[in-house]
């Protein structure tokens, strides 16, 4: 039976431990947390501790799930430097340092959210022969600039945080994830700030076709559908399904330009699906997915509205300031990765929609920041 040590006492790890529990091939040693043991509800108090050495010690398998990138790098690296597998539920870390972290150890995202079920379907299309030519997560709802009193409604009617609720709807969650996917499977972005639209079928996606096939390799990108279920889908060639295009299980498929075939996973259960990744690492099976040595594809922070210096960003990530947007590194080697933008406080004057570099703020000492200028920067610039 495999000792699992997690990180986090969010929603995603309640849920997790949970069915952990019930699972025989696998344990909870310890939960790590940056809180109180005694204020932390839902979790058995005994497994709660405040010391990564305790919880690596204790560990054959490590769950992090805080979406803390500069926590978590710091966790995540004593963990793979002491031997541990590392699975996430944390797209934020791989887009921030996961590039350096990957060739420390094991590490590998977990099935559930929206990368790690991009990527088990990916896996099922190479099955059959398909050729990816664009991966595509969907989205119901946008706004890049929510107000705050919307965010504290729709917060603590979905019983999250407010800084989860913000990150998901102004497009943040969403562009990591993609950048995410980009690295993982090798593809790129159309271009900085992706392609979206919205759309009243996920079959009207020709033009996504069409942007992969001029860049010459996969894309990641996504739409805005409302009728449509909450998954990815992976837009895809294949010379066996084409050369019987009117055999009926293949001719459902077909986008409607019939320019290439939908393959849909209409559904991501997030905490309910790590065990199965955790089962995986157990067993001996390579990384679900990572974000490859190079971080090609980066996530950077634009201003909200206009931020005059010596503002606070307290929340980067589902904040009010910035929102995250999809960025080729290459063409922005100056931009901050939003990950790194936590307790940063601007020097000069940003204009809102500007991308914020370093010559903007003031950023925080962490490892994490010393990972990206002296590790990361130097692989694509």
């Amino acid at each position: 039976m495999a000792r699992i040590g997690i990180v986090g006492t969010g929603f995603i790890v309640n849920q997790a431990n949970q069915v952990i529990a019930k699972n025989p091939e696998l344990q909870v040693s310890k939960i790590l947390t940056r809180r109180d043991p005694d204020t932390v509800d839902n979790f058995d108090r005994a497994a709660l501790t405040n010391s990564l050495e305790e919880l690596i010690d204790n560990s054959d398998i490590i769950f992090e799930s805080t979406g803390d990138p500069i926590h978590s790098t710091v966790v995540v690296e004593e963990a793979l430097r002491a031997g541990r597998k590392v699975v996430t539920m944390n797209a934020e870390l791989h887009v921030t340092t996961g590039s350096y972290l990957q060739g420390l150890g094991y590490l590998s995202e977990a099935d559930g959210d929206q990368p790690g079920a991009t990527a088990i379907l990916r896996n099922e299309a190479l099955g059959m022969g398909f050729e990816p030519l664009a991966y595509v997560n969907i989205k119901g709802y946008l706004n890049h600039n929510p107000k705050r009193e919307d965010m504290e409604y729709w917060s603590k009617r979905q019983e999250l945080s407010l800084v989860e609720t913000t990150s998901f709807t102004d497009g943040t969650k969403l562009h990591i994830e993609q950048a995410f996917c980009a690295n993982a499977f090798g593809a790129t972005i159309a271009q900085d700030g992706l392609i979206g639209g919205q759309v009243e079928d996920i079959n009207d996606t020709d033009h996504l076709v069409e942007a992969a096939r001029k860049a010459g390799q996969p894309i990641s990108d996504y739409v805005q559908c409302g009728t449509a279920p909450p998954g990815v889908f992976i837009l895809a060639d294949s010379d066996v399904a084409s050369s019987l295009p009117h055999y009926g299980p293949y001719e459902k498929l077909y986008t409607k330009g019939r320019q290439a075939y939908i393959l849909l996973r209409p559904y991501h259960l997030c905490g309910l699906e790590v065990a199965k990744s955790l089962m995986a690492a157990a067993r001996g099976a390579p990384p679900l997915l990572n974000n490859g040595e190079v971080p090609a594809v980066s996530i950077g922070g634009i201003a909200k509205e206009d931020l005059t210096p010596d503002t606070l960003i307290k929340h980067a990530i589902g904040g009010f300031e910035v929102r995250g947007s999809a960025l080729k590194s290459a063409d922005n080697p100056n931009h901050v990765p939003i990950g790194l933008l936590n307790g940063a406080r601007l020097k000069r004057k940003v204009e809102a929609g500007q991308t914020i570099s370093f010559d903007d703020v003031e950023i925080p000492e962490s490892r994490a920041l010393d990972i990206w200028l002296n590790e990361l920067k130097p692989r694509f610039t």
